[in-house]
C-alpha cells in the first residue's frame, strides 16, 4: 500500500459516502424519490389505463386506446409530482393515495359487477 492510500481515511475514498449523514441522507431521499416515480408512476399510470378502459363510455377498442393514451399524461405528471414534492414523505404519500383510491374503485366495480 503506498503512502498515499493509507493517508487517506476511508469515508473520503468513497465519494458517495459524504462525512456526515446529510449527504448520505440526501442520496436515500433522491433514491426514494426515484423509486417513487418509476414504480408509483407505472403502478398509478396502469390503473388510469385499467380504470378508463373500463369505465368510458366508448367502444372497447376506442376506450381501451383512450386510457392507454392517457396513462401517458399520468405517468409524466406523477413523475413530475414526486419531484416538485416538498420531501420523499409527501412524494410517496401523493402516490399512494391515488393508487388506493383507484385500486378500490376498481376492486368495488369488478365485484360489483358480478364477475
Amino acid at each position: 500500500m503506498t503512502q498515499h492510500a493509507r493517508d487517506v481515511s476511508p469515508m473520503r475514498r468513497h465519494r458517495w459516502i459524504s462525512h456526515g449523514s446529510e449527504g448520505l441522507h440526501y442520496r436515500l431521499a433522491v433514491a426514494s424519490r426515484a423509486i417513487a416515480a418509476i414504480a408509483g408512476g407505472y403502478a398509478l399510470s396502469a390503473l388510469t389505463a385499467a380504470a378508463l378502459a373500463l369505465w368510458l363510455p366508448l367502444s372497447r377498442i376506442e376506450a381501451a386506446l383512450t386510457g392507454t393514451l392517457l396513462s401517458f399524461v399520468v405517468y409524466v405528471c406523477a413523475v413530475m409530482w414526486v419531484f416538485a414534492a416538498r420531501n420523499a414523505w409527501h412524494a410517496w404519500f401523493g402516490i399512494s393515495v391515488p393508487i388506493a383510491v383507484l385500486g378500490a374503485l376498481m376492486l368495488a366495480s369488478h365485484a360489483g359487477s358480478g364477475s
